[in-house]
């Protein structure tokens, strides 16, 4: 699994991980059954402490994007509740409508990102 972490980001390191693995599943780089690295292994790789890749981890976990076998260590599996995503992604996408309006950025405009994005992950762009 290719992860990179931006160490001048803002953005906590924990918080970069989990959002490469989401974006990973949404891209099919990573699918439902998939082991991820474990813990130790993934912070070599990446140069990161195993507390923070633990917190990403656990994090996905309560998300509903991976599961934690004994045997089989973190395994993608998505617990799909529509209702909670959407609840989730109203929330985030309110402070990010809020900024772009802040900037002049119109409806339009919002929506042609909105359809950029969205077939970036599912391979239409």
């Amino acid at each position: 699994m290719f992860v990179e972490i931006d160490f001048n980001s803002e953005e906590a390191i924990y918080i970069q991980l989990r959002n490469q693995i989401i974006i990973g599943i949404a891209t099919s780089t990573i699918q439902e059954g998939d082991n991820l690295p474990s813990v130790r292994e993934l912070a070599n790789d990446i140069g990161i402490n195993m507390h923070t890749v633990n917190k990403a981890y656990s994090i996905l976990r309560q998300e509903g994007y991976l599961k934690l076998d004994r045997r089989k260590g973190a395994v993608i599996s998505i617990d799909a509740d529509k209702y909670a995503a959407i609840a989730e992604m109203m929330d985030a996408m309110r402070v990010i409508l809020a900024k772009g309006i802040c900037k002049d950025i119109t409806r339009e405009e919002v929506h042609n990102l909105v359809d950029q994005i969205y077939d970036d992950f599912i391979g239409r762009g």
